[in-house]
């Protein structure tokens, strides 16, 4: 038997071969393993736009974002500079300016 990786997507082990090709029979994800990239480790986020984002960068809010419990909302526009990539639903660790830290969302924000 063939010593064949396991599927990029699902992470299947019952991939077999097609031609050129490897099929997964779970997720019918077809790959050539000749092209094949290394996978990126940590956490991808992207903005409003499609753009990656990274440690660091500098991104603008594309909408009014009420924040429970605060006297005002953030509003369209604002800057926010040099944000963090963290895991979970809101994937943008930060500190506004005249607002403090918090917490935002890849979709609400674009990259400058």
């Amino acid at each position: 038997m063939n010593n064949l990786p396991n599927c990029p997507k699902c992470n299947s082990e019952y991939v077999y071969e097609d031609g050129s090709l490897l099929v997964c029979p779970e997720c019918a994800y077809e790959w050539n393993p000749a092209e094949v990239e290394e996978v990126e480790e940590g956490v991808v986020a992207i903005d409003a736009n499609g753009n990656k984002l990274a440690d660091g960068d500098t991104v603008t809010l594309i909408k009014d974002l009420k924040v429970k419990g605060a006297p005002k909302d953030l509003k369209q526009g604002t800057r926010v500079k040099n944000i963090r990539i963290v895991e979970g639903d809101h994937n943008i660790d930060c500190k506004i300016d005249g607002f403090g830290a918090m917490k935002l969302k890849s979709e609400f924000v674009k990259k400058i």
